[in-house]
């Protein structure tokens, strides 16, 4: 088959579902990836059918590698090539340094930087089939800025931008383009496991220059973008949407 095929990690519900039905869109026949949310993984899919193309639904924990390469095989299987991977997947403990234990770190890191790695490696295998692709994973403002709460997670997405600059040029010859967008705070179901999720939202809807919050449209906006031939000699880069609100101090 000569059709495009998409993957978006996470994406279920939240910016994910935004992106894998932007996609959708597109003619691309799109992969959605959930660990949990099966009825909503399914709701995703009929949606996306609705406009015309294919679904495919997998539940796999991206935190782990075995599971990383059995989704792919899935997608191989399936489709026979994969054009666009999109790094959407998060997760986290949310406590003050002091307070982290192993597990906790573990598993942030594992969910949030270790599975763009063994995912990019597994996609990349399938890009090459067809001459490349485009990679795109979600960061946030945590990265470079201290957020009450947010060790784990901030630390798990710098490790995110730094790789996706390594990738960017290593798989440069492949012909695969590598980048990601972070976001400033976006009310989404992840916000409501944020202690101080009331704070963020008020900060953000009263300190942002643009004059409103992000919304999961304008990250979806920023990924199809980056995933366009227009954005082709963009690699490496972090493109930050955030209405302005990190310019402040």
């Amino acid at each position: 088959m000569n059709e495009k095929v998409a993957l978006v990690t996470g994406s279920s519900r939240g910016i994910g579902k935004n992106i894998a039905l932007k996609l959708a869109d597109q003619g691309y026949h799109v992969v959605i990836n959930y660990a949990r949310s099966k009825k909503a993984a399914e709701q995703t899919a009929a949606e996306i059918e609705e406009r015309g193309v294919k679904a495919l639904t997998i539940k796999a924990n991206v935190g782990k590698p075995e599971k990383i390469k059995e989704m792919f095989q899935e997608i191989n299987d399936t489709f026979g090539r994969l054009d666009v991977f999109v790094n959407n997947a998060a997760s986290g403990v949310l406590r003050p340094a002091m307070e982290l234990e192993e597990s906790h770190w573990n598993w942030t890191m594992d969910i949030n930087s270790k599975a763009l790695l063994f995912c990019a490696q597994e996609a990349a295998k399938l890009m090459e089939k067809n001459d490349g692709g485009k990679i795109v994973s979600l960061s946030s403002l945590g990265s470079q800025r201290v957020l009450p709460n947010y060790t784990a997670v901030g630390v798990s997405k710098a490790a995110v931008e730094a790789l996706t600059r390594y990738l960017a040029v290593e798989l440069a010859s492949k012909n695969i383009v590598v980048n990601a967008v972070s976001g400033g705070a976006v009310d989404t179901d992840a916000l409501t496991h944020f202690p101080n999720r009331e704070e963020l939202l008020e900060d953000a809807a009263n300190r942002t220059p643009a004059g409103r919050m992000v919304e999961t449209e304008d990250l979806a906006n920023g990924v199809m973008f980056l995933l366009s031939e227009e954005a082709y000699m963009v690699r490496g880069q972090t493109l930050i949407i955030d209405g302005g609100i990190s310019l402040l101090t």
